[in-house]
């Protein structure tokens, strides 16, 4: 009866053993999908269909290219560990969002790659820590908003590529902190003319004009006029834009306040604000394949423990019988 129970257990540790190694694998010369170069500290994981980040990046990359992949989201502490990382390319993949300080630890970076993705938007602060950063790409995404001052700790930033998103306008002051820009590509965004907000970017794109190469292709919304011809008599308008907060007139709060209950229209309450009412919170992400290996790990340990008690039992029984 012992040998049954002793080869259950042998193949339990064997198995946990594979999982651990498997959870520890990066490189392809360890099992892994990646390909590491140890003399110039680049792990290439391009191009591998992955839907979440490997695990086990040794903290010496200088390098790490994980474009056209299949990321939907980054965890929050995806990158940390990884603080001698100067290239992180993450172009061509499926993000979608950016959870708040996914890039603080990578304080040596120097070229961020995030285009060909499909972010709608930006956090704030998201890019704070990189004060190293001389190339910025964000272009090809649906950006339709820049959160205030997202540049403003980008003093080294050299190049910016906005074009072909969904931008209408920039916050005021959004792009002064960038002293030594040389590049920006604005082009391909629907720039709206005829709203005030447009004034600052077509000052700032008339004064640095010369400076700052292809700088004069943004053109307004439609394609009528560039954005640097913009008047402030054609900008005549205060616009409202989404996710901009706006005070409620005084004339509707009188009325509701003076009303019947019974007057009171029903109004529609949005799902996400009825999310947050309740305190429901979306995760920062979906649990990654590592996490999942851990937890099967996790699984077949305690399955372990069952048997070796269960063995325990039976030999202590059989020890009874033979007594």
């Amino acid at each position: 009866m012992m040998g049954p129970v002793l080869a259950a257990c042998l193949l339990i540790i064997l198995s946990t053993a594979w999982i651990s190694q498997a959870n520890g694998a990066t490189c392809k010369k360890d099992g892994g999908v990646c390909t590491c170069n140890d003399q110039t500290k680049n792990v290439d994981c391009s191009g591998k269909m992955l839907t979440a980040i490997p695990s086990n990046i040794p903290t010496d990359t200088d390098r790490l290219e994980l474009d056209l992949n299949k990321l939907s989201s980054l965890p929050r502490t995806a990158f940390h560990g990884l603080n001698k990382l100067t290239n992180l390319n993450l172009w061509g993949n499926e993000l979608q969002t950016l959870p708040p300080g996914v890039f603080d630890h990578l304080v040596t970076l120097e070229t961020l790659g995030l285009s060909n993705n499909e972010l709608k938007s930006l956090p704030p602060g998201i890019f704070d820590k990189l004060t190293k950063l001389t190339r910025l790409d964000l272009d090809r995404n649906q950006l339709e908003r820049l959160p205030n001052g997202v540049f403003d700790k980008l003093a080294e930033l050299k190049t910016l590529d906005l074009l072909n998103n969904q931008l209408r306008r920039v916050p005021d002051g959004a792009f002064d902190y960038m002293s030594k820009l040389n590049r920006i590509t604005l082009e391909n965004n629907p720039w709206d003319c005829s709203c005030r907000d447009i004034l600052y970017l077509s000052n700032w794109i008339r004064e640095k004009k010369g400076t700052v190469s292809n700088i004069e292709a943004a053109e307004c919304d439609g394609g009528t006029k560039a954005v640097l011809e913009i008047t402030e008599e054609e900008a005549a308008e205060d616009c409202v834009y989404p996710n901009t907060t706006t005070a409620i007139p005084t004339t509707i709060i009188t009325t509701l306040a003076s009303s019947n209950d019974d007057d009171i229209p029903e109004l529609p309450v949005p799902q996400e604000n009825f999310q947050k009412f309740l305190g429901y919170q979306e995760p920062d992400h979906l649990p990654t394949q590592p996490q999942c290996l851990m937890s099967i790990s996790g699984y077949l340990g305690l399955m372990m423990s069952l048997v070796l008690t269960s063995a325990a039992i039976l030999y202590v029984i059989h020890f009874l019988k033979k007594a």
